[in-house]
């Protein structure tokens, strides 16, 4: 890659940049999911100068311009990596997979004695903000580090998430949270026995003026007509929104975060269909107490399930998944890797990527059955 070939669109940057404020605030929020083009890589040497020139350029557009053109510019440079293949290894992103496994076992008291849920959280709700209309929203900027997203009632508790990740970006500072928060939902999915999720990094860290408007995640006191709007916005079909329902296998709720009270499952620390295979074999009952609406299984008494949750055997086209999940967890396990995948890299541009295919990370139990062989 020759120097130009980086220089020309930052040149087009500044000139974007001594627009008048007006033509700027017009084209605030316009596609700044979408990298510039990047010429090919021809050596190493030039690839160093270019992206040298754009790591300066970029600093001095978070000063004095908008923050798209900062995005676009950090955009450029990782797709300018991805084409010179200069980009940290699969083993690298094994070595904060293997920490981030470290951290979910070493939980103590809290929740069940794992962090693994509250970080498929943190992933979830980092990713589910997408909105494939405007093209905003999803895991590509990490807004969740800013207020007032991060202060969304959706959010509450995940404190507890990004204050743990932030201690595995300590270590590793190359990655970027985006590619952390994902590659930690991944790893715990995982090491709580749960199914391959296919996983590739590339995500850039963005800036404040990115963070989403509150409501784009799922309201739990709601109904099927308000499952589909959150979740067509984001471009999953009935199907998938059932298969993604299935995380709830996971955790638990708090009455001082979310106003709930309780876990779904006997087993909240293990990915299993449980989830499913309860709507239907227990007898659900409302709740009588003074927080909001939920349903308890009327003969523990100790579970307890939503009313987005009870609304998948409610709605006919829910149920039918559902009911398959319910009956076969090598279903629903093929289903929910598929659309956790997706869910994890809505937003992110094709061309950020560092590989075309994604990658699937081995367990912590399967390197050392490696090392052993």
């Amino acid at each position: 890659m020759s120097f130009s070939a980086l220089r020309n669109p930052l040149r087009a940057a500044a000139r974007r940049a001594a627009q008048p404020k007006f033509q700027l605030r017009s084209n605030f929020n316009r596609k700044f999911s979408t990298p510039p083009p990047a010429a090919e890589a021809k050596s190493n040497t030039a690839l160093w100068v270019g992206l040298g020139a754009a790591a300066v350029g970029g600093a001095g557009y978070y000063i004095y311009t908008s923050n798209d053109a900062s995005n676009a510019v950090k955009s450029g440079v990782q797709v300018a990596k991805v084409k010179a293949n200069f980009v940290p290894t699969k083993e690298d992103y094994i070595k904060v997979y293997n920490r981030v496994a470290e951290i979910i076992d070493d939980a103590g008291d809290y929740d069940d004695g794992s962090y693994g849920p509250v970080l498929v959280r943190l992933a979830w709700h980092s990713s589910g903000t997408y909105d494939k209309e405007s093209k905003t929203g999803g895991s590509n900027y990490a807004t969740m580090r800013f207020d007032p997203e991060a202060k969304h009632g959706a959010n509450a508790g995940l404190n507890v998430a990004r204050d743990l990740m932030e201690k595995v970006k300590q270590e590793f500072p190359w990655i970027s949270y985006g590619d952390l928060w994902t590659l930690a939902g991944v790893a715990a999915i995982q090491e709580m026995a749960g199914p391959k999720i296919p996983w590739r990094p590339g995500r850039i860290d963005g800036f404040e003026a990115q963070a989403t408007p509150d409501g784009r995640l799922p309201d739990a006191t709601q109904g099927a007509d308000h499952l589909r709007n959150i979740f067509y916005r984001m471009g999953f079909n009935d199907q998938e929104i059932v298969a993604l329902s299935g995380a709830h296998a996971l955790g638990r709720c708090h009455r001082d975060r979310s106003g709930f009270e309780g876990p779904w499952t006997f087993a909240p620390t293990t990915v299993t269909n449980d989830y499913f295979r309860l709507l239907f074999d227990e007898k659900w009952v409302w709740k009588r107490w003074d927080g909001p609406k939920q349903l308890e299984d009327k003969k523990t008494r100790s579970l307890m399930m939503l009313p987005t949750d009870y609304v998948l055997v409610q709605d006919k086209s829910f149920k039918k998944y559902a009911k398959v999940y319910a009956d076969s967890q090598e279903e629903w396990f093929k289903d929910f890797s598929k659309a956790v995948s997706t869910l994890f890299e809505l937003g992110v541009p094709t061309e950020q990527f560092v590989t075309p295919e994604p990658w699937i990370m081995p367990t912590v139990d399967e390197q050392q059955e490696e090392k052993k062989n």
